[in-house]
């Protein structure tokens, strides 16, 4: 059955978090003719009276009785899909896993490629849906060279989100829908507001992970890893104090180090040793890496043949930065690659388990796993 008489191209499948982008998303959606049905999926989260998270995140009671209230006031069906279970293993579990050999996960990206948009096609088949469509701030447009669809960075450089969809495959990428890509945030709020939303610029979004918040990680990692203890020193390998467990840092971070005469930042791992290096100067020499060792590197349409400049950046809250791409291609049908991304200027605080994300002028190219970094 050909793809025309499969799908109803006016119906579209919303992922509903019951926030106002995901909420412009359906009411911007239903404006334009489109057929939109609420989706919001429920995550599990960490199950302690030590979790603070507030409740103004994705998937609590209060969110998704207000994605059902968006969707009863434009006639839109809403549906909640359980996948508890699902993001316990792979989301969460990957992001202890990680932590325990002394890596940075990024939890978001993971469930976008592994869990969220899978399960939102799944629904999307079941109901005949040509299109998925997301509040993610970003845009694509159609190569008409290549014929291949360009994920873009969105309008509102300060919200741009294509960071986070940087491991999307073609196959979903054409039939993904941004609709508020071309919105900067504060006609977002002021579209909801004239639909009698106004509540929404009440609420302060949440910046914690969906499943723990950002106080309540230590008191996590000390509940699902435990203590490791071990040595605090500087980079002349002076002991300074202990430290309970490599897991329980970043590079650069300064937080929680628990040394006295600070402030002190984190700027390295001896993990063969256990131990943890520290320096009073937070842009100490030894933070700055002028190489990104990647691995599982994506690319979204085209394949580069040679190595290519990009700007590209380490963690989603950074400036883009200039930098060359270099890499090998994977054996087999597998569109993984590996790569070395050489930055122009050294960047402070290249992170194993964080993801580095290439562009070329607006076009989000793809990403790769930072598997470690070189001076």
């Amino acid at each position: 059955m050909d793809e025309k008489r499969r799908f109803n191209k006016k119906r579209v499948v919303v992922g509903m978090s019951g926030g106002v982008d995901s909420s412009a998303a359906l009411l911007l959606l239903k404006k334009q003719g489109f057929e939109p049905i609420g989706v919001s999926l429920k995550y599990a989260v960490w199950q302690h009276k030590k979790n603070l998270l507030k409740e103004n995140v994705c998937c609590s009671q209060k969110s998704l009785a207000i994605a059902e209230k968006i969707c009863r006031k434009f006639n839109a069906p809403h549906y909640v899909l359980d996948c508890s279970s699902e993001f316990e293993k792979k989301i969460m579990g990957n992001f202890l896993n990680a932590l325990k050999v002394k890596k940075t996960p990024n939890p978001c990206l993971i469930c976008n490629r592994n869990l969220k948009f899978k399960k939102l096609f799944e629904f999307a088949e079941k109901q005949g849906a040509k299109y998925i469509a997301t509040g993610h701030y970003a845009r694509k447009r159609k190569n008409q060279k290549t014929g291949q669809y360009e994920l873009l960075r969105a309008k509102d450089k300060n919200k741009d989100q294509s960071y986070f969809l940087c491991l999307l495959p073609q196959e979903q990428l054409k039939r993904l829908i941004f609709p508020v890509g071309n919105y900067i945030k504060d006609e977002i709020y002021k579209i909801t507001e004239n639909h009698g939303f106004d509540f929404f610029s009440k609420i302060k979004q949440s910046q914690d992970l969906c499943f723990v918040s950002g106080q309540s990680i230590p008191s996590y990692l000390k509940e699902e890893i435990g203590f490791k203890p071990g040595l605090i020193y500087d980079q002349n390998g002076y002991v300074l104090g202990e430290h309970q467990g490599l897991h329980f840092y970043t590079i650069g971070q300064r937080k929680r180090v628990g040394l006295a005469n600070g402030p002190w930042w984190v700027i390295g791992f001896d993990k063969k040793n256990n131990g943890l290096i520290v320096s009073h100067n937070p842009d100490d020499p030894i933070l700055y890496k002028k190489t990104a060792v990647l691995s599982d590197v994506h690319f979204i349409s085209e394949r580069p043949l040679k190595s290519i400049r990009v700007k590209a950046k380490i963690r989603y809250a950074q400036d883009l930065a200039s930098a060359v791409l270099r890499f090998k291609k994977a054996a087999g049908k597998n569109r993984a690659y590996s790569a070395r991304l050489i930055f122009d200027i050294p960047q402070r605080a290249v992170t194993p388990g964080q993801w580095a994300v290439f562009y070329k002028n607006n076009a989000c190219l793809g990403g790769g796993l930072i598997k470690a970094a070189k001076s």
